[in-house]
């Protein structure tokens, strides 16, 4: 007998755990080589493969070759052996993997650093050749100066030098340390890299005779306790969190002679600019800093001289609500002139030296490299993440076709082109010479079970952004119920033209709802004036929730409003939540994970930026925090955190359901030990799917059983 053909529905959550979201098998991490003969990447071999691979593709052979698997050089790597700091900026990235997941080249992208269970190694690129490079301990962001001959890195929060031309026999210098473990150097402290985007706290200088470092202070910043309630004799672990309203890590930056070990202060304002938002050091030009006031109203833009540390102002900008900052910008030109994305009326432009150059209906989302010009990607449509490229003599022109989220690497004539699709099951990654494909690189992460069928509509008077789902892809016979699925938040946006943003969505029309997923107003993709919606007021986000549940009920009777769920995760969780407590006339049932109760608790950079400081505007926490509503909790609720969440710790769900429990509103609840907020373990993963789906089934009055 033939086997019983697989059910897609029992099969998924195992198969989107197992592949760590689907994550696995999609190349990442793309480094051009100079001359555009190479593309570096980083790779698992499989779809289900958890350890990550580093690869180097032959441009004009089209043909990859893995240059180093962790497996061949027997460490597939422990994360019992990685650092606490390595631990945190994996937790900052939300990665998915093990083995290499990061890298540094020289500048012509001969050799490449990286670290693997703490331990440092170097390869020769071209012929493949891997050699540990001894190191004083477990070894946190090593770095290759742009020559190649020497290597920085940071070891229990000191900063290291190591010169090759040694042939590595010696762990190298110190350049900086000190005793208490409270100040590190040369790392990103956690605003930097959970909020402003900063992953790193070292910059080598283009000729690699300078190295421009962080000092980062957390002694003024307050002492939080993460601990794990299944082992009562493990100690917590302490971890520094800068909570709204309390005091940050003092940022300091220095720069380091690595010949002598001479070093200069860098001297900026830092009273009324505390934080070091970006770092840029490129060939021909001064090392450029942009700082930011802790309003974020104000930022600043800086040229360092290198020998003395001074500070020069080149364009200081200032918003009455606050500053975006641009992902990877300001960045230069080759021939020295400065790259920023600056706020138009409508649209986030493009602009060097200050003057844009990109339309003012196009939204620029990010800067990605910059050399003869800039390689950026862009909105036309708030669904669609377009891969564009300025030149000097034509312009921005779009180098990417058709419906998706697109997105690449390269300063040059060669570009890697990633393209996300409805119709494709796969990300496809191409590489493209002067915008024409000429090789393209392997992408074997596994083909999702679930097939997503969405819906695209825009919907009410703010023309919201709505993905809708329905069981099969087809109108149902009669009401159904109805399941709203947001983030909902800033920074993120849910309704867009790529297969994988959908899979859970529809996963759940499948068994039974129509699954709206509506982005409102302070997602991302529609300019300055959407996203400054929400200042002051995070609850216009439930306001569009409803203004889209009710325009889709209009156009499609089907939706049966008198069963009405709502689910999500992180700010999605705080709107569910919310929902539920606020709007009991129009939502009926709620799954919030992860969610964020009370904005006192959540950190200084992303709160103070929407909501202010709590000392000086109260008022406006108490109207966003969901404590205050416990009491009128009449829907059922469930609440799902993990126990090791240090981004959004587990005390927002225990304080709202300690309120709701001294209320008298009975909830449930699923605490996941060692869990992190966004988990890799395959167990949780799978089970947090289903424990959804049985919940928002038995509330909402769906009855057959799930299918596992």
């Amino acid at each position: 007998m033939g086997e019983a053909p697989s059910d897609p529905l029992a099969e998924f959550p195992r198969q989107l755990a197992r592949t760590r979201h689907f994550a696995l098998g999609v190349p990442r991490s793309f480094t051009v080589s100079p001359d555009g003969s190479s593309v570096v990447f980083l790779r698992t071999r499989s779809g289900d493969d958890p350890v990550t691979c580093l690869w180097v593709l032959d441009v004009a052979t089209d043909r990859e070759r893995c240059v180093v698997d962790p497996r061949t050089i027997g460490d597939e790597g422990d994360d019992a052996a990685l650092t606490e700091a390595e631990r945190s900026r994996r937790e900052r990235v939300r990665e998915m993997a093990g083995g290499i997941v990061s890298y540094a080249t020289d500048r012509e992208a001969r050799r490449a650093v990286f670290a693997l269970s703490g331990r440092l190694f170097l390869v020769d690129l071209a012929g493949g050749d891997v050699r540990e490079l001894p190191a004083a301990g477990g070894v946190d962001d090593p770095r290759l100066d742009p020559s190649g001959a020497r290597v920085a890195y940071v070891c229990g929060g000191a900063l290291h030098v190591v010169d090759l031309d040694g042939a590595g026999r010696v762990p190298g210098r110190v350049l900086a340390a000190e005793d208490d473990p409270a100040i590190s150097w040369g790392l990103a402290e956690f605003a930097a890299s959970e909020e402003m985007r900063r992953l790193r706290g070292h910059w080598w200088s283009p000729d690699g005779g300078h190295l421009a470092a962080t000092r980062v202070d957390e002694r003024p910043v307050a002492i939080w306790w993460i601990g794990d309630p299944t082992d009562a004799s493990a100690a917590p672990r302490s971890v520094r969190y800068p909570a709204a309203g309390t005091d940050d890590a003092i940022v300091t930056l220095h720069l380091f002679d690595v010949g002598t070990g001479g070093r200069v202060d860098v001297e900026w304002d830092r009273e009324a600019f505390p934080y070091l938002a970006r770092v840029y050091w490129s060939e021909g030009s001064p090392l450029t800093l942009l700082v930011q006031s802790r309003d974020q109203r104000r930022t600043r833009l800086l040229e360092v001289d290198a020998r003395t540390g001074a500070a020069t102002l080149v364009r200081e900008d200032a918003d009455d609500r606050w500053i975006d900052l641009a992902e990877d910008a300001p960045v230069r030109l080759s021939d020295g002139r400065l790259v920023t994305v600056v706020a138009g009326v409508d649209a986030n432009r493009l602009a060097i030296d200050g003057n844009p150059v990109t339309p003012p209906d196009l939204q620029v989302r990010e800067v990605l490299a910059a050399g003869d010009g800039v390689l950026f990607t862009a909105s036309e449509d708030p669904t669609e993440v377009h891969l564009w490229r300025w030149t000097r003599g034509g312009g921005p022109v779009r180098l990417s076709r058709g419906p998706g989220v697109h997105a690449g690497a390269g300063d040059g004539d060669v570009t890697v082109l990633v393209s996300s699709t409805i119709d494709e099951s796969v990300p496809r990654i191409s590489v493209l010479r002067g915008g024409n494909p000429v090789a393209k690189i392997d992408c074997p992460a596994e083909r999702p079970v679930v097939e997503p069928r969405p819906v695209f509509l825009t919907l009410g008077e703010h023309d919201l952004r709505v993905a809708l789902f329905l069981p099969a892809g087809r109108e149902p016979d009669a009401p159904i119920p109805v399941l709203m699925d947001p983030y909902g938040g800033p920074h993120f946006g849910r309704v867009v033209r790529s297969r994988g943003e959908h899979l859970t969505s529809q996963w759940f029309a499948d068994h039974g709802f129509a699954v709206l997923v509506v982005d409102g107003r302070g997602t991302p993709g529609r300019g300055p004036v959407w996203d400054r919606e929400v200042y002051r007021d995070f609850t216009r986000t439930l306001d569009d929730q409803v203004e889209a549940l009710h325009a889709a009920a209009e156009r499609h009777p089907f939706l049966d409003l008198s069963r009405v769920g709502i689910r999500g995760w992180s700010f999605g969780g705080y709107l569910s939540a919310m929902a539920v407590l606020r709007r009991p006339d129009l939502f009926h049932a709620a799954v919030a994970g992860a969610p964020v109760t009370d904005w006192r608790l959540y950190d200084t950079h992303y709160t103070e930026r929407y909501l202010g400081r709590p000392d000086e505007e109260p008022e406006v926490y108490e109207r966003n925090s969901l404590l205050r509503d416990a009491a009128g909790l009449s829907r059922p609720l469930l609440l799902i955190h993990g126990l090791a969440d240090d981004n959004v710790v587990v005390a927002h769900t225990l304080r709202l359901s300690a309120a709701l429990f001294e209320a008298g509103r009975f909830h449930e609840l699923v605490l996941l030990p060692n869990a992190t907020h966004l988990t890799r373990s395959e167990a949780i993963t799978e089970n947090v799917l289903w424990v959804q789906l049985e919940f928002l089934r038995r509330t909402l009055g769906v009855g057959t059983a799930p299918r596992r």
